[in-house]
């Protein structure tokens, strides 16, 4: 079985969509994928999809869904299939289960690589760091679950997901610069600050590749301008450290220039001390 859930929810076992149409088992389906191996107790399930105003019929419901996911799951198994659905899709006391490989689920696949990508940017490997976080990025077909009614307990690890993917490129545009490519990222840097205009990582990003592209006045304005809308929005100022950033770029401070560096953490980081 592969599950996605980096997009629209896909499951396909033998190449054949186990997917059903209607909302509330794909909800439990998505649930489920998020925590292979892993008993989710009725109750949780329940909260996902009635929140709280369960039905009288809540347990007679939720175990006809099971059993809907569960007929899909075995006629793409097939007859000769060596398990069974119910083995797949199975009854734990208090709950249900994917018996499944974490690695079958793209989400996990997706963290597995953030975390190498990591390791390899705190030891300097900044091509091999970026390499990994391209490659963890390069999953994601779309906002997760994009096609699936989430309720409170989905939509919690929707926006951590969400949260995590805009980490993701800020640390590989973090390789990026390191590696000096800074002229190649001001397009997409361009665009990322327009999407997020309160994003002071991201600002902080662009400046640098603006500042090392020979464009200090512009680099300067994105300052002045994250800064306006900083006060004028939540009434503060921009954060000590993008503060120190932007007076370095005043003062032609020649640290901004270097390039690469082992360990030496994220661009946002650079002026923390």
């Amino acid at each position: 079985m592969e599950i996605q859930v980096l997009g629209p929810l896909s499951a396909d076992v033998n190449e054949v969509s186990i997917v059903p149409t209607a909302g509330k088992p794909r909800q439990i389906l998505a649930l489920l994928a998020f925590y292979p191996g892993r008993v989710m107790p009725v109750p949780m399930l329940m909260e996902e999809i009635w929140g709280t105003n369960l039905p009288q019929s809540a347990m007679t419901t939720l175990q006809t869904y099971i059993l809907q996911l569960r007929r899909r799951l075995g006629t793409a198994m097939g007859p000769d299939a060596p398990g069974t659905a119910k083995e797949v899709l199975a009854t734990r006391h208090g709950g249900y289960l994917l018996q499944i490989p974490q690695e079958s689920v793209d989400v996990h696949r997706y963290e597995q690589l953030v975390s190498a990508g990591q390791r390899a940017f705190d030891e300097g490997e900044d091509a091999r760091a970026g390499s990994l976080y391209r490659e963890a990025l390069g999953m994601w077909h779309g906002p997760a679950l994009v096609d699936v009614r989430v309720g409170p307990i989905l939509e919690i690890e929707v926006l951590r997901l969400e949260e995590s993917r805009l980490v993701t490129v800020e640390r590989r545009i973090d390789a990026d610069l390191r590696l000096g490519r800074h002229s190649e990222l001001l397009a997409e840097l361009t665009d990322l600050i327009a999407r997020h205009p309160q994003h002071e990582g991201l600002h902080s990003q662009a400046m640098v590749a603006l500042y090392r592209s020979g464009r200090q006045a512009t680099a300067l304005d994105v300052y002045r301008r994250l800064r306006t809308r900083l006060i004028d929005d939540l009434g503060v100022e921009p954060s000590p450290q993008i503060q120190r950033l932007h007076h370095a770029m005043l003062a032609v401070d020649p640290a901004l220039d270097t390039v690469s560096g082992p360990r030496r953490g994220s661009t946002f980081d650079l002026y923390a001390a």
